[in-house]
């Protein structure tokens, strides 16, 4: 059937998480505590970050970043599971909708930057230690932030411009819970080999890129710190990357396992589960992690809490 027979979409109607109306309540209370244990935790590293002058160096810094960073995707994603719970209706507007897939696609891109903005601050702490407060000042943390923050824009721009103007789909329905690229591409009926093409192209230069940096940071910084002789040193320089690596190592496996594992439209289904975990799970796992493994925050908590 030609695309100019289709119908032109004005709306989407969201599918949701789950058809069942059984699980539609727990589903939702589920959804309501993991989004408010993600707003609470991230905020509270961004006020400890903010008001504690302990906290004001470039690890923190980043951190405060993440911490917005989570806090917006979220909202951008778990607030309409839980609009359509409450209010029963399910549609979205075909700008709306192009309007979160390109702000939730540009924070994920930003997420991978700024992680790796993250690895290269421990990596000179701990490789270049006499010349880190000059290589990590204030003016190169500021720089470092404004470009993760300009390519995960930027990046999704083009992908955006292609998706807005299509107009043909076999169906308004997405099987998903809020609006992405692979559920949106699956309902066209143009041609989307080309855009497709450039998502692989895009993605694989996205993750690519991010993941050899990070990598080779960490190769050597654990080089680094086998060469401490002091057990003690040894173990406390770990300690400082710690946190990180965990958050790295948790948003690459989440990643991986949701865009590299080829999706075909009868798997949209169980892609649902890991892109639910991507975008609810992390961020609210992220403060946990910085909380319960890092002594500075929790001495920044304890001081406050006082």
């Amino acid at each position: 059937m030609n695309g100019s027979s289709q119908p032109t979409v004005t709306y989407f109607i969201i599918r949701g998480i789950s058809d069942l109306t059984d699980l539609q309540a727990p589903i939702f209370l589920l959804v309501l505590a993991i989004y408010l244990i993600s707003l609470t935790g991230n905020m509270t590293i961004l006020l400890l970050v903010c008001l504690d002058h302990h906290l004001h160096t470039p690890m923190y810094f980043f951190l405060g970043n993440l911490s917005i960073l989570d806090m917006s995707s979220t909202t951008i994603t778990l607030h309409k599971i839980l609009v359509n719970f409450v209010t029963g209706d399910h549609g979205v507007s075909f700008f709306a909708c192009m309007t979160q897939m390109y702000v939730f696609s540009s924070f994920s891109c930003d997420g991978l930057y700024l992680l790796t903005a993250m690895s290269y601050d421990r990596y000179v702490a701990i490789c270049n230690p006499l010349r880190y407060p000059v290589l990590m000042n204030h003016r190169v943390c500021a720089l470092l932030a404004t470009v993760c923050w300009t390519l995960g824009l930027t990046q999704i721009l083009p992908i955006l411009i292609f998706l807005s103007t299509l107009s043909h789909f076999k169906s308004n329905i997405i099987n998903h819970f809020f609006c992405d690229i692979v559920p949106l591409i699956r309902l066209s009926c143009s041609d989307t080999s080309y855009i497709e093409l450039f998502i692989f192209i895009n993605g694989l230069f996205l993750s690519t890129c991010p993941f050899v940096f990070t990598f080779f940071s960490y190769v050597c910084i654990i080089n680094s710190i086998l060469k401490i002789s002091s057990n003690t040193g040894r173990r406390k320089a770990f300690y400082t990357c710690s946190s990180h690596l965990t958050v790295v190592i948790l948003l690459y496996v989440t990643l991986g396992s949701q865009y590299l594992v080829p999706t075909s439209a009868d798997k949209l289904d169980s892609n649902k589960l890991f892109s639910l975990f991507n975008t609810a799970a992390v961020p609210m796992l992220n403060p946990l992690i910085y909380s319960l493994k890092n002594k500075d925050v929790k001495s920044a908590l304890s001081r406050r809490l006082k």
